[in-house]
C-alpha cells in the first residue's frame, strides 16, 4: 500500500512538468517583451520606442500572458496527462469539463449561501475565471480537475450501458461522468477552503519565514530529487497559499509566482513592490536556482575533475563539461546530482543543506532577479536588463557558494575515496549517447532491464526513465551502465529510475519503439 501510494505521488510529481515545461519559456518570451517595453529600457535603447517595434513587443507579449492567465487550465490538462493510465486524450479533454464544472458548481455555492461579492472580490478570495464569477482557487482547481478527470478516465472507459443508452457508453461516459463527479466536488470546497487556506497559511510560516525560510525551502528541494517529488513542493510554492499571499496595488496575488508575475512583467523596478517583495520571492525562484546551476554545479564539477584519476581525465572532462552545461544551460541538474547521489548518499545529504544554508542570505541581499529556471538566459535577461536587480551581489554569493562547494567536494571526494566521474577502475562507455545511437541503447536497456516481458509500464521525466518491472531481480545493472546511463536508483520494490540526462526523451522513444517490435534503421 506504501508503496502504491509513492508510486502515485512520483506519478503525480512528473505530471506538473508538463505544464512547468510550458510557463519556463513563455515566461522567458514574456519577460524579453516586457523588459524592452519597459520606459527605463527605452531610454537606454532608443530604438526600441519605434512604433512598430513598440506595436511587435506588445503584441508578442500579450499574446504568451495568455498563458499565465490559464495557469489552472494548464494544470488539469497536465494532470490529467501524467495521472492517466489509459485513454489519455480522452483523460484531457475531461479535465477541461471539469474544470469548467468546478468553476460553476462554486459560483452556484457562493450564489445559494448569499456569499457572492460584487466590490473587493479579491479580499475575500472571489475572481472572475473564465467569465465565471467564482471561488479563486487558482492551480489547485486545475489539479483536482486533472485528478478527477485522470481517475474517472481509468475506471470508466469501457463502462458498458444498458442498449438504449448504448451510444453513450465506453469514452463518450467518461466526460459525462466527470460533470456529475466535480458537481459535489464544486459544491463541497467552500465549506473546506477556509480551513485549507489556515493549514496552507501555517505552513506558509515556516516555508516563508523571513530570510531562512527560503534556505529552508532549498533544503527540502534537493533532498526529494531523488524521490521526483520536488517539483510538487515547487509548485506548491509557487501557486498555492503555502507561497504566501500578497497585496499588490490592492490585487491579492496567492503564491510567489503570481506576484512575481505582476512586479516583474506589469509594474517594473520602479514600483515600490519591487524593493518590498523581489527580494523574498526571487529567493524562491531563479535567484536561489542560480546559485545551484551557475555556481555550485561548476564547481561541483571542477572538483571531481580535478579528483579524477589521471588516466581517466579525458573521460571525466567531457563527460563532467556536459552534465555542467546541462544545468549551466537548461537548469538540468540530476546528472550531476545523481553522479555522486548513489554512491556517497551521506554526501547529497551534506549537498542539499549547504545549498539551503548558502540560499539564505540571498534576500539579505537583496538580489532581485526573476525568473523560474535560473539559468544564464535568465540571468542575463532578468538580471542584466532589468534595473535594481542587484546582480553584483548575486555574483559575490556565486563566489562564495563556488568556494565553498569545491573545497568540500574535492575534500570529501579525496578523503573518502567516492568513486565520482573518473575515478572508478572502468569507465562506463557513453559513445552510443554521444552518437545518438538510441536504438542500440535501446537494446542495451530493454535487456538490462530483463527483456520485454520483464517491462511493465516506461515512462519519462526531464532526465531519467522510470520504468515498473516484472521482476526487479532480472535487472543487470552492468548493462544499463553499457547503455550510457549515468545512475540508476530504485526508490520502490520493482521500480526504477535509469538517468540518462538530456538524452532522456529519445532513449524513451526508442524502448517505445522496440518494445512496440518497431526497429530504426
Amino acid at each position: 500500500m506504501n508503496s502504491n501510494f509513492k508510486n502515485e505521488i512520483q506519478t503525480f510529481g512528473r505530471s506538473l512538468l508538463l505544464p512547468i515545461a510550458v510557463l519556463a519559456p513563455v515566461g522567458m518570451l514574456m519577460g524579453i517583451c516586457s523588459a524592452l517595453g519597459q520606459a527605463y529600457m527605452i531610454d537606454k535603447l532608443p530604438f526600441l520606442g519605434n512604433a512598430y517595434c513598440k506595436m511587435i513587443l506588445s503584441s508578442v507579449g500579450l499574446i504568451s500572458s495568455v498563458v499565465f492567465q490559464n495557469i489552472p487550465l494548464l494544470f488539469a490538462m497536465g494532470v490529467a496527462y501524467g495521472m492517466s493510465k489509459k485513454e489519455k486524450g480522452i483523460a484531457v479533454f475531461s479535465s477541461v469539463i471539469a474544470y469548467l464544472t468546478l468553476l460553476i458548481s462554486m459560483h452556484v455555492h457562493l450564489k445559494l449561501m448569499g456569499q457572492l461579492v460584487t466590490e473587493n472580490m479579491a479580499f475575500v478570495g472571489q475572481g472572475m475565471v473564465l467569465g465565471i464569477h467564482t471561488l479563486k482557487i487558482e492551480a489547485l482547481g486545475g489539479i483536482i480537475a486533472g485528478l478527477l478527470a485522470a481517475k474517472v478516465t481509468d475506471r470508466f472507459y469501457r463502462l458498458q450501458l444498458p442498449l438504449a443508452f448504448a451510444f453513450f457508453s465506453g469514452k463518450k461516459s467518461v466526460a459525462i461522468l466527470a460533470i456529475a463527479f466535480t458537481i459535489p466536488v464544486g459544491l463541497i470546497i467552500p465549506f473546506i477552503w477556509d480551513v485549507f487556506t489556515y493549514g496552507m497559511r501555517s505552513i506558509s510560516t515556516v516555508m516563508m519565514a523571513p530570510d531562512i525560510g527560503a534556505g529552508i525551502y532549498m533544503t527540502l528541494n534537493r533532498l526529494l530529487i531523488p524521490f521526483g517529488l520536488h517539483h510538487v513542493l515547487s509548485s506548491t510554492v509557487r501557486f498555492t497559499e503555502a507561497g504566501g499571499t500578497y497585496l499588490i496595488d490592492g490585487q491579492t496575488y496567492v503564491g510567489i509566482l503570481p506576484a512575481m508575475n505582476k512586479i516583474l512583467f506589469e509594474l517594473g523596478p520602479n514600483h515600490p513592490a519591487w524593493n518590498e517583495l523581489m527580494p523574498t520571492l526571487c529567493s524562491y525562484l531563479a535567484s536561489s536556482q542560480m546559485l545551484t546551476t551557475l555556481f555550485r554545479v561548476p564547481a561541483i564539477g571542477l572538483a571531481m575533475y580535478h579528483m579524477a584519476y589521471f588516466k581517466n581525465k579525458k573521460f571525466a572532462k567531457g563527460m563532467i563539461l556536459t552534465v555542467v552545461l546541462t544545468a549551466f544551460l537548461g537548469n538540468i541538474t540530476e546528472p550531476l546530482e545523481f553522479s555522486f547521489l548513489f554512491i556517497a548518499p551521506k554526501l547529497f545529504i551534506i549537498y542539499a543543506i549547504l545549498c539551503g544554508l548558502l540560499t539564505i542570505p540571498l534576500q539579505m541581499l537583496e538580489v532581485s532577479i526573476g525568473y523560474i529556471r535560473g539559468t544564464i538566459f535568465d540571468f542575463g535577461i532578468f538580471g542584466l536588463m532589468y534595473e535594481n536587480t542587484q546582480w553584483v551581489n548575486l555574483i559575490l554569493l556565486g563566489a562564495v557558494n563556488f568556494i565553498v562547494f569545491y573545497g568540500v567536494f574535492r575534500y570529501a571526494i579525496g578523503k573518502f575515496d567516492i568513486k565520482t566521474p573518473g575515478r572508478e577502475n572502468e569507465t562506463a562507455d557513453s559513445a552510443l549517447l554521444n552518437n545518438k545511437e538510441y536504438d542500440k541503447v535501446a537494446e542495451l536497456v530493454i535487456q538490462g532491464l530483463g527483456g520485454k516481458q520483464n517491462i511493465k509500464r516506461v515512462e519519462n521525466c526531464v532526465s531519467r526513465l522510470r520504468i515498473d518491472l516484472g521482476d526487479q531481480k532480472l535487472m543487470n545493472m552492468e548493462l544499463l551502465k553499457e547503455a550510457g546511463s549515468l545512475g540508476t536508483f530504485i526508490p520502490s520494490s520493482n521500480h526504477i529510475h535509469v538517468v540518462f540526462g538530456p538524452h532522456v526523451e529519445f532513449v524513451r522513444n526508442a524502448v517505445d519503439d522496440h518494445l512496440a517490435g518497431i526497429t530504426q534503421r
